[in-house]
């Protein structure tokens, strides 16, 4: 049993550094702070799961994973303007890709849910969930993949 000591705190860390991740960041404060009630009332069960308890949907589910108008995307919970469709690539991920994002208009942090750290994406206005960042994008831009769930986004066309 001692032998699996060592094994068994590893295995827990990710889970309880998580759990503790998910606290300091529901408790912070942004430019537009709802209660649990309220951003029930503005958003679809799907969409509350989504930016709200940073669920993610289905894989090719989505409305913008193919989409490529020009225009701008938002963020679904308050309408902040967070990315540009001349930063939109087809990744086929299954989930709208981009490069990179506005300036300033994402919070960028570290999550544990599936056991290992990624780099977790949220709108810096509200603090809603959008996705997750990997280092597997075009190398002739950024490098980076900004892998966004279609239901947090809205687009506008210009």
């Amino acid at each position: 049993m001692n032998k699996l000591l060592p094994y068994f705190i590893i295995f827990l860390f990710p889970i309880f550094s998580s759990c503790q991740n998910n606290l300091d960041l529901k408790e912070k404060e942004y430019k537009i702070n709802k209660s649990n009630e309220e951003w029930r009332e503005i958003l679809t069960p799907l969409e509350y799961h989504v930016l709200r308890n940073a669920g993610t949907e289905k894989p090719y589910t989505g409305l913008y994973d193919k989409h490529f108008k020009k225009g701008v995307y938002s963020c679904k919970g308050c309408g902040e303007v967070l990315y540009k469709s001349e930063n939109k690539y087809n990744s086929n991920c299954g989930w709208p890709s981009f490069d990179d994002a506005i300036a300033n208009k994402i919070e960028y942090g570290v999550d544990y849910k599936i056991g290992y750290p990624r780099i977790e994406l949220k709108c810096k206005s509200c603090g809603s969930h959008l996705g997750h960042m990997f280092n597997d994008g075009p190398k002739h831009t950024t490098g980076k993949r900004h892998c966004i769930n279609s239901i947090a986004l809205n687009f506008k066309p210009i």
